[in-house]
């Protein structure tokens, strides 16, 4: 039982703070755009209301539901409180409509012209039991208005006080004791205006020194977002340029070499068309062959850059696929060079495409002939190596710098002349072996020729000889 007791209170507390905050929420959803104003206006709404609903509820009580004579003054009293209650009601209708200025001036002015006539009329001791609501009015000057409205407020009620004691003593004859609890209340008021006067210097201080760290973030955030955009325009640029210049030096490195070829080719067309006999004629188609061939290894490093498409797996014997290329790697090497390949016995068969293992072996062949200009040694070697395949190709040839060396396999980096190679030769072998789960490497020093080890995976071996 007394959990369904704390259940049905906890529900109905969560209810009634829902409830609140969306009360809250209401008075706050008001067109004001001043932020200080903003902050208020609930405050405002709430004194408004309470302004109009108490003492109009309090003057039909003594009206209707209390039977006792009405005294002198009273009827006046009632006038200037309900005057006040209407001007609060209208001042609740204007804060909701935006008009939070004009809604402030209204009730403070309603107070400023009713607090002395209402002492002129009843004293000082009849108003005695409504001085605590003269506190709600100069906090809404001090918090709403400003210190002028304060201080205003405060001397109209000193002086509402002292008007209000001369009247109880042409009543009486004498009121010391009424004039005393006038100086008091006067002291009272004026320690509250201090106070309120501090406060809400303090508080507006505060929320200027607030908006103006919150104007110069906005300043900081546009001005980094215009240069985060600026920066971005840059990089767009540069990127664009980036893209430019790589195109153009393969636009070069592409020319330059199908010019090679195409010359090759058309040379041995010219010598074969003038040659007398067949050998001639024979060596003519073997070179215009070669020259085919050198644009298709050409063709192929274009579409290898290009497309990511996977090739069409088979297995095959690393070591006679080496063979079988030692012909085409000699007529693609110059004249000065030598070619050797060394197979280790017992190798696994190994499941790659075997047009791109062709590929990157002449890749490779075509870059170390490029290294060996007055011609030197090629040598090709198969082994194997904590259970992987690896091809090391080596050359005699110039070698390249550590610098150099770390650049070898980016896209489009050569050594060669400008408008000379499209420096795509490394990076095509290494994509190929990477792209297969494989890595491949490079050794290299100057005046001592360049190694590249190419190794792959262990899972495209023959799983019978792995």
């Amino acid at each position: 039982m007394d959990d369904k007791v704390t259940t049905s209170l906890t529900r109905r507390l969560a209810k009634g703070l829902g409830s609140w905050r969306q009360v809250l929420q209401w008075l706050r959803s008001v067109p004001i755009a001043d932020a200080v104003d903003r902050r208020n206006a609930p405050m405002l709404q709430l004194i408004s209301f309470l302004l109009a609903a108490l003492p109009t509820g309090a003057w039909c009580y003594r009206a209707f539901l209390v039977d006792i004579p009405w005294r002198s003054g009273e009827f006046a009293n009632m006038a200037l409180s309900l005057s006040v209650s209407f001007i609060s009601a209208m001042s609740f209708v204007l804060v909701r409509k935006g008009r939070f200025k004009v809604a402030s001036y209204a009730l403070l002015c309603v107070f400023a012209a009713t607090i002395i006539p209402a002492y002129l009329i009843s004293g000082f001791g009849a108003q005695r039991f409504e001085q605590p609501v003269l506190a709600i009015w100069m906090a809404i000057a001090a918090l709403v208005v400003g210190r002028a409205a304060l201080w205003t407020m405060f001397f109209s009620i000193a002086a509402a006080f002292a008007l209000g004691i001369g009247v109880d003593i042409g009543k009486q004859g004498s009121a010391a004791e009424l004039a005393g609890d006038a100086a008091f209340s006067t002291a009272m008021f004026l320690m509250i205006s201090v106070v309120l006067d501090r406060t809400s210097v303090a508080l507006r201080e505060s929320l200027q020194e607030a908006k103006a760290r919150g104007d110069a973030l906005v300043v900081s955030n546009q001005r980094l977002t215009e240069e985060m955009a600026e920066r971005e325009r840059t990089f767009t640029q540069l990127v664009q340029a980036q893209k430019m210049e790589a195109v153009g030096r393969l636009a070069s490195g592409v020319a330059h070499d199908f010019g090679n070829v195409l010359a090759v080719a058309s040379g041995y067309v010219h010598i074969g068309l003038h040659s007398g006999n067949e050998a001639k004629m024979q060596e003519s188609l073997m070179g215009v062959d070669l020259a085919v061939k050198r644009a298709t290894l050409l063709n192929r490093r274009l579409l290898s850059l290009v497309r990511q498409e996977e090739g069409a797996e088979e297995w095959f014997d690393p070591g006679e696929a080496l063979k079988a290329l030692l012909p085409m790697i000699r007529q693609l090497m110059g004249a000065g060079v030598k070619v050797e390949v060394a197979v280790d016995e017992g190798l696994p068969a190994v499941l790659f495409d075997r047009l791109q293992f062709d590929l990157m072996i002449l890749n490779v062949a075509a870059n170390a002939d490029h290294a060996m200009p007055d011609g030197g040694e090629f040598f090709l070697r198969a082994y194997m190596d904590d259970n992987r395949l690896v091809l090391g190709l080596a050359d005699s040839g110039e070698g390249m710098e550590g610098e150099v060396l770390a650049q070898a396999f980016d896209p489009f980096f050569t050594t060669k002349p400008r408008g000379e190679g499209s420096g795509l030769g490394l990076s095509v072998v290494r994509d190929l072996v990477e792209r297969a789960g494989g890595s491949v490497n490079a050794e290299s020093r100057l005046g001592i020729g360049t190694t590249i080890f190419i190794r792959f995976p262990d899972y495209l071996m023959e799983p019978s000889q792995a």
